[in-house]
């Protein structure tokens, strides 16, 4: 890997944005000996003081860890840290509904991986440095995005111009790539914070992700490597932020409160952050010479923790199709293999959000007959092991349509 386009000017592929979404589609396209370009506007950190916690941390699922593991980055995720999780406890705060799921049912060891955000992305670059076909720009702000009859022209904010046959946009929920493009989304605010922090609890996490659902959205604990448990409290706008203003002990005192006591008492927190929750997704996926991954491409409420895996699937199928292309001598500037990446992520993702959207309604019901009717569904799913499990399965990420690297198996 290069870490400046100083001399390059034309890549196959440049990728904008090198989160986790955008680092694993350049691993995943430059180890299928595709020139690409990885561009962000800064570095991201690899090491940090051992006692520290990120703030943001993702709920890997088995299908993400596949293509992880098939692209090499695990090890170097496993080196700094993850925390596998065996069970997901689910209750009502209203009634009695609840669910329980269990690795024991399954044929694995663990549901999936709590992982820092910046674990997965520190080693995913690690993977970069090794591949000879990847240019990373880490000083990139992108200024204008224009259409060449071969493919696109991507103008830095520095002068810098760059040349690709296709740009991939994975600049996040608010992708500027993307309005470049011309690509407009559809959505709604949810009206809802998520507020996270790291917390020490007086009981042991169990190796279990726990959430509570309450009157103004669903309260997680999500199991760390260190024994404490990483937060994503959905609250209304006004509470979030009154929340971010109380003294640690009165956070404390109302964080107790809201999980009934469930890990014992709370007894320290972090730093505390909140942000506005949206659905969102882009009209269309993909443009002449131009595709949106992850969140670019659709922003989804993270009460089942999915959005970073519908992104990583979103990488990897693309990459499947850039490199199948590749090889087949076609034109990467081509529009048939970009209509076949909507045509498969699209519907996939539209599926899981709208799932998400239609349990965080289902929650935010407080009239009595509902609130028993989604209880008795609850115990109903809990005890009924066909249903449960091809709730599992699709929690899991395996399900059907696929691609490759999330069943293992190289697209290269």
């Amino acid at each position: 890997m290069s870490t400046q386009a100083q001399d390059q000017k034309r890549f196959e592929v440049i990728i904008v944005g090198g989160g986790l979404v955008g680092a694993t589609a350049a691993c995943a396209l430059a180890q299928g000996g595709v020139q690409v370009a990885l561009l962000d506007m800064s570095a991201p950190p690899r090491q940090w003081p051992v006692d520290s916690v990120d703030l943001r941390v993702s709920a890997l699922t088995k299908a993400s860890e596949n293509i992880l593991q098939t692209l090499g980055v695990w090890p170097g995720m496993l080196e700094r840290g993850i925390s596998p999780y065996k069970d997901m406890r689910v209750w009502d705060a209203k009634a009695d509904g609840e669910l329980h799921f269990d690795c024991a049912d399954t044929i694995f060891n663990e549901l999936g991986h709590i992982v820092e955000n910046r674990v997965t992305v520190a080693a995913l670059w690690d993977k970069l440095e090794t591949l000879p076909t990847v240019t990373c720009v880490t000083d990139a702000k992108v200024s204008h995005l224009s259409l060449l009859p071969n493919g696109r022209r991507l103008l830095l904010a520095d002068g810098r111009q760059l040349d690709a046959d296709l740009v991939i946009a994975a600049d996040g929920r608010d992708s500027s790539l993307r309005a470049m493009a011309g690509i407009e989304v559809t959505g709604w605010p949810y009206k809802q914070d998520g507020l996270v922090a790291t917390i020490s609890t007086e009981n042991s996490h169990q190796m279990t992700a726990w959430q509570r659902f309450l009157d103004e959205g669903p309260l997680a604990f999500l199991p760390l490597r260190n024994g404490q448990c990483s937060i994503v409290w959905t609250l209304s706008p006004e509470t979030a932020q009154s929340y971010l203003q109380l003294s640690d002990q009165d956070f404390l005192q109302k964080l107790e409160q809201a999980s009934a006591g469930i890990l014992g008492g709370m007894l320290a927190t972090s730093a505390r952050a909140a942000f506005p929750l949206r659905f969102q997704y882009a009209n269309q996926y993909t443009e002449s010479q131009f595709a949106l991954i992850g969140d670019a491409a659709h922003a989804m409420h993270p009460l089942a923790g999915q959005g970073a895996n519908a992104g990583l699937l979103d990488a990897a199928a693309l990459a499947e199709l850039v490199i199948k292309t590749k090889r087949a001598g076609r034109p990467l500037a081509s529009k048939k293999y970009l209509r076949q990446y909507e045509r498969w992520r699209k519907g996939d993702n539209l599926l899981m959000m709208t799932s998400m959207d239609a349990i965080n309604k289902t929650f935010a019901t407080h009239a009595l007959p509902w609130v028993s009717l989604r209880s008795t569904g609850m115990n109903l799913i809990n005890r009924t092991s066909p249903i449960k499990a091809l709730f599992n399965n699709h929690a899991m990420g395996l399900r059907d349509d696929l691609p490759k690297l999330a069943k293992k198996q190289v697209c290269w």
